[in-house]
């Protein structure tokens, strides 16, 4: 088991693959500046690895990611920082090995970018997709804009990204944002199931092929993501903060909030 930002990343082998677990349960997995460096670091590590095959990106005790940590934006401290950006940004490009990711609970906000980001995604029931920061004013320049559409198509993710609304597990399945639906609490083990199966497979092919389909689109990823960081400034400059910080002091929480 490796460390990362103080503990708030966690990294562990199991054979061929690596998991990579965010450990922030007391803010359901939310992200500050230091844990985005730290998926960035550990993921990193596991690229350069060649025994190692696949990813799989997860959350502690329950929970996936709730985006952002809205404290960390409320106080500025945080403001301009992009999860796609240069500055080890984690979802700024895709690995050269493939990456799970194993929901359980909420992948919201910059938590669904997280989700995006990965190659599949393994639900259980209990997993909530949305973009809950519609709610107060927050842009999602992560890479949620470009990947999103081209996961579920342009209306839904349209649907997705404007409303906020949140979006389960059926329903995730359904619409191919779920790869696999499980129980509550087996997205963990799924995913290694999943992992190992691919590890399994010869990696020249398996991953000539994937590196084919991920950047095969007209539009370059992160020519797309870039103008998706310029495009969201106005809203970080303008609203963000100020949304943040009526975020946390109650307003807007549990849906309710200022047209």
């Amino acid at each position: 088991m490796v460390e990362y930002a103080s503990g708030k990343v966690i990294a562990t082998a199991e054979g061929p693959v690596t998991i990579v677990t965010i450990n922030r349960p007391e803010v359901r997995n939310a992200c500050d500046m230091e844990t985005v460096k730290g998926l960035h670091d550990a993921f990193a590590d596991f690229e350069k690895d060649d025994d190692q095959r696949v990813g799989i990106l997860t959350g502690a005790d329950g929970y996936f990611s709730a985006g952002a940590d809205l404290a960390e934006l409320a106080s500025g401290a945080s403001i301009g920082f992009n999860w796609a950006g240069t500055d080890k940004g984690v979802t700024r490009r895709r690995l050269k090995k493939p990456v799970l990711a194993a929901v359980e609970g909420h992948a919201v906000a910059a938590g669904l970018a997280l989700a995006v980001w990965c190659d599949m995604r393994i639900a259980s029931d209990s997993a909530v997709f949305g973009v809950f920061c519609r709610r107060f004013g927050g842009p999602m320049p992560n890479g949620a804009t470009v990947r999103l559409p081209r996961i579920i198509g342009e209306s839904r993710a349209l649907d997705m990204l404007m409303t906020g609304r949140p979006v389960d597990a059926e329903e995730a399945y359904r619409i191919g944002l779920a790869d696999r639906r499980c129980r509550t609490g087996a997205a963990l083990e799924t995913a290694k199931e999943l992992a190992l199966t691919l590890a399994g497979f010869p990696q020249l092919a398996l991953n000539s092929d994937r590196f084919s389909a991920i950047s095969q689109w007209d539009f370059p990823e992160i020519e797309a993501i870039d103008r998706e960081i310029e495009g969201s400034k106005p809203a970080f400059e303008e609203q963000f903060q100020s949304g943040a910080s009526r975020f946390v002091t109650g307003t807007g929480r549990h849906g309710e909030f200022e047209k």
